[in-house]
């Protein structure tokens, strides 16, 4: 999406334009008549603490001290110790596309007009997105509830020239990096630190960028399936249109059509369509494959109508209600229905390898792969063929069922007991991430061994479209011969499912 451009007006974004901009791939810039959509909550707060009124955050303690009582001429200095008191996140930092995304939701949430907090305050926002001046936010330190706490402190201490940024590759001090780019720093009035720290947006982020990678790893998944299929002297049967109208889950449908058009015109396929004593019943790594596959592709929509819920919703708290001049404490910044899609399309990605794996050991296997030599290799002992490379599959499924435990159901109280019932979705995201990493090489494994497997048919030539896979594959990786390291072979074939170099397929 070069040149794209995404309008912050606080109206919903998509979770493609979320990825573009976390990607560097679009612009993002203020719309129009942001001003007048922010000023009038803005109102309200500068009245409340005019009146000296009760309001939590603007002339109250946070969390477990809302009772204590803040004198108005202190409001500001609140707001700069809440910054400073709330960045407590340790670990390395997150990846740069995941502070981009950030940045722009929270410039989305308060230019919604809910927060009470000044325009200029959005404008800052998305000028350090535009200069690329992504700050240092560590890994860990949100239990998902009030919001990424110290995740967002983080991200917001360089707006006020406080804590790291990266500019240009380098880590430096907020301060010089802000005067490099031509920046001052912003002088925070009543409420607007707790603004910038409240809210979802830190696992929403991930779970957009998460989104956006398995709606290609499950379609990737049904491209290594087919190469399978063909090695293995599978049955086109399974994917007859006929018996998944009979149970119209629309993944199961969509996925049993992609593959049946994959390998259709297959030379290898065709040899034995007739023969019904070959392959009367593939194994169910087989020919169960759009079950599974569709049913991963189910909770990926699931996944996708929870965030793009969530990219037009106000997250922050206390929410600021323009027109009765109302604003009210409440609990819109809890994590759960983040957490829940995050969990549950962590489980999704884990099935997507483990299915895999799978399909993996019987095409290395001499006595599953319908004559394949065993590990394909040409001189098995002398060599070991891809043999580790089912190890590797294997052991990066392990790790997935570990991390596919839900953090959902593991709240932890905070803040004396105030903060009582946590989501743990930044958890649950951040271990997404990992897991969806670890099967897009699980899938690499796959299809480096199902590419060997097809050519091992010869003379009989695979369908059109996964003979192009080869091609495309054998562009990074060559034959197996001769014993070699294959994790080359491995990260190669990832590099090309991560960058979509399959999509034209798809």
């Amino acid at each position: 999406m070069p040149g794209m451009e995404v309008v912050v007006s606080g109206e919903p974004l998509t979770i493609e334009e979320v990825v573009a901009v976390a990607k560097g791939e679009a612009k993002a810039r203020p719309g129009p008549g942001l001003d007048e959509r922010m000023t009038p909550a803005r109102g309200v707060v500068e009245r409340a603490v005019s009146e000296d009124r009760v309001v939590y955050g603007i002339t109250t303690g946070f969390g477990a001290l809302a009772t204590t009582r803040i004198d108005p001429s202190e409001a500001s200095r609140l707001q700069v110790n809440l910054l400073r008191s709330h960045a407590a996140g340790v670990g390395d930092p997150l990846p740069d596309e995941v502070v981009r995304a950030m940045l722009l939701l929270r410039a989305r949430t308060l230019a919604q007009g809910h927060s009470g907090v000044r325009p200029v305050v959005v404008r800052r926002l998305l000028e350090m997105l535009e200069a690329d001046v992504l700050p240092i936010v560590p890994g860990y330190g949100s239990v998902g509830a009030s919001g990424d706490l110290a995740p967002f402190a983080h991200l917001a201490l360089p707006l006020i020239g406080e804590g790291e940024v990266r500019l240009e590759g380098r880590v430096l001090p907020a301060a010089a990096a802000l005067s490099q780019v031509g920046l001052e720093p912003l002088t925070l009035e009543a409420k607007e630190g707790l603004s910038l720290l409240n809210g979802t947006e830190g696992m929403a982020a991930m779970l957009c960028l998460a989104v956006s990678r398995m709606e290609r790893l499950a379609a990737v998944a049904d491209l290594a399936t087919a190469l399978s299929i063909e090695a293995l002297m599978g049955s086109a049967r399974p994917f007859r249109p006929e018996i998944h109208r009979l149970r119209p889950h629309p993944g199961q449908k969509k996925s049993a059509e992609r593959i049946a058009r994959l390998i259709e015109g297959s030379e290898i396929g065709a040899s034995h369509s007739d023969d019904f004593t070959h392959a009367v019943q593939d194994a169910y790594s087989l020919r169960c494959a759009p079950q599974v596959h569709g049913a991963v592709l189910d909770t990926i929509d699931h996944a996708r109508r929870v965030v793009e819920t969530e990219l037009g919703s106000v997250v922050d708290n206390p929410i600021v209600f323009p027109d009765t001049g109302e604003v009210l404490s409440a609990g819109n910044f809890h994590g759960q229905p983040l957490a829940f899609a995050a969990d549950f399309l962590t489980i999704a990605a884990t099935e997507l390898g483990s299915i895999s794996e799978r399909r993996t050991d019987r095409i290395l296997d001499p006595d599953r792969s319908s004559g394949l030599p065993a590990f394909l290799s040409s001189r098995p002992g002398l060599n070991s063929g891809y043999m580790l490379a089912q190890y590797t599959a294997a052991a990066l499924v392990a790790e997935n069922r570990v991390l596919s435990h839900p953090a959902s159901v593991e709240s932890i109280p905070t803040s004396g007991l105030q903060e009582d019932h946590v989501s743990m979705g930044w958890g649950a995201a951040r271990k997404l991430g990992e897991v969806v990493d670890n099967t897009t090489r699980v899938l690499a494994v796959e299809m480096v061994c199902a590419a060997q497997g097809v050519e091992l048919r010869a003379p009989l030539r695979p369908a059109p479209a996964t003979g192009r896979a080869i091609e495309i594959i054998r562009s990074v990786v060559p034959p197996l011969a001769e014993d070699r390291p294959v994790s080359f072979d491995i990260e190669a074939v990832t590099g090309l499912i991560e960058n979509g170099a399959f999509d034209e397929l798809l």
